[in-house]
């Protein structure tokens, strides 16, 4: 069998060693930073992951999901929060047997490490930064941090699980034919925190994502295992563009006191260390890859490095663990091909790929600027009955992408047709007893087939 190297040891790349080393393979892998379990590598950079039904399948195929959901934090629904200080909680899904995770990006990535640890044919090497690549000769240059030396490797397949910022891809841009592009929201985010009571318990409601939309702003809430929220701010950088409530404008102590006390009042009294929180912590970035193609010989992109996406539908791990899914499959149906497992595998999920992130931006808008309208809650009531009446016609964007693993193009494509069905039926009414239900069904069976 091949020796695979992974160059990236973070949620893909550990995973993938897991998958490729059930199969036999000799996997090596490569990690710039430090080995997180020994060393802090700082926070203030983590957005909490929201694990669902297609990261939890590829769990479940390597036999990790038990153990897994031991750290992960059911949530059943977003409470939205006004700016009077009202919540209303709107179901992710039918029931409270469809719901996401709440997990903690830091502690799933070292326990997913020290699973692949557990095979002797898995070998995690940390502080090597990839620094070159010949394609001619295949053979990869690595700087070690801690010697200082410069190390080359030759790998049969090597697969890039480095994220956003992938070295691998960015040596595959000097390929001839290689499609790039990145697009920078102009928003950033703050990590904030909500401790846990002194008696360890949540000070919100544990089971939900909480959600502060203040149109062009919000703050968001996820739960962790030791009763704390880890709490995000999203913002737009500049003045220009978000006036007072921009980070380049609350820049001083008494401008973050005063942004805070006209927009979150409910909440601040909950975070004692606010104020330090959010000048220490830096301000991340929100960033949309795509790419093509992702394969060049034995070269291949997985994960954020071929496709990085905003966080708004919570998908960006469960993507990247589903590329592992659809690998993981073709190798099983290709046997050592890796011509055709690789080529297979490009066709399958860049198409899918692409959908996802659009789906993630559209999905920003509806949770900045469209959950507290009392049109989309509306709109919400008329999208339930319809899925009760015609579950497998008319399914929620939502519950296609989070609850089902049916592709994110399809999701996409359907998504488009069913909101101009809702905004038909809801026009000009604000009242169930209202909607036109005959109508409703003419469009479902003229527009909508079955999946």
């Amino acid at each position: 069998m091949k020796k695979i190297t992974i160059n990236g040891a973070g949620l893909a790349g550990s995973l993938l060693a897991i998958y490729l080393a059930k199969k036999g393979y000799d996997v090596d892998v490569f990690e710039k930073r430090p080995d997180m379990r020994i060393k802090d590598t700082g926070g203030g950079r983590s957005i909490n992951l929201a694990l669902s039904v297609r990261g939890i399948q590829a769990l479940k195929e390597v036999g990790l999901y038990e153990e897994i959901k031991q750290i992960c934090i059911p949530m059943y629904g977003r409470m939205i929060h006004s700016i009077d200080g009202q919540t209303t909680f709107l179901r992710y899904g039918k029931d409270d047997s469809e719901y996401i995770n709440s997990v903690s990006r830091a502690e799933l990535n070292m326990k997913l490490m020290n699973m692949a640890e557990q095979y002797k044919n898995v070998n995690l090497y940390f502080n090597r930064r990839c620094t070159g690549i010949n394609f001619e000769t295949n053979e990869i240059n690595y700087f070690n941090e801690v010697l200082n030396t410069n190390e080359n490797i030759n790998p049969e397949i090597l697969i890039a699980t480095d994220g956003a910022t992938s070295p691998v891809r960015v040596e595959m841009l000097k390929l001839p034919r290689f499609n790039f592009s990145q697009e920078y929201e102009n928003y950033g985010y703050k990590e904030l925190n909500i401790p846990a009571d002194k008696n360890g318990n949540h000070m919100l409601e544990k089971n939900c994502l909480h959600i502060w939309p203040r149109g062009s702003y919000m703050l968001i809430a996820l739960p962790n295992m030791d009763g704390s929220f880890t709490c995000t701010l999203f913002m737009a950088y500049d003045e220009l563009l978000g006036g007072k409530n921009s980070f380049e404008y609350v820049n001083s102590p008494d401008r973050l006191k005063y942004f805070l006390n006209e927009n979150f009042i409910d909440v601040i009294g909950l975070m004692p260390e606010l104020e330090d929180d959010y000048f220490k912590n830096p301000t991340g970035t929100l960033i949309t890859i795509k790419c093509f193609p992702w394969i060049h010989n034995k070269i291949a992109l997985l994960g954020d490095s071929a496709h990085a996406i905003v966080p708004f539908f919570g998908q960006g791990m469960n993507a990247a663990f589903e590329d592992c899914v659809y690998l993981n499959g073709y190798i099983e149906k290709f046997g050592d091909d890796w011509n055709k497992i690789l080529d297979e595998y490009q066709k399958d999920r860049k198409v899918n790929a692409d959908a996802i992130a659009d789906l993630a931006q559209e999905n920003f808008i509806e949770m900045r600027d469209l959950v507290a309208t009392e049109k989309f809650q509306f709109k919400k009531k008329i999208e339930s009955e319809l899925y009760k009446k015609y579950p497998t016609r008319f399914i929620p964007k939502y519950t296609m992408v989070t609850f089902m693993r049916i592709p994110y193009k399809t999701a996409l494509v359907r998504g488009k047709i069913q909101e101009k069905i809702l905004n038909q039926l809801s026009d000009g009414i604000s009242d169930l007893e209202k909607v036109n239900w005959s109508l409703a069904e003419k469009l479902i069976d003229f527009q909508l087939s079955e999946i």
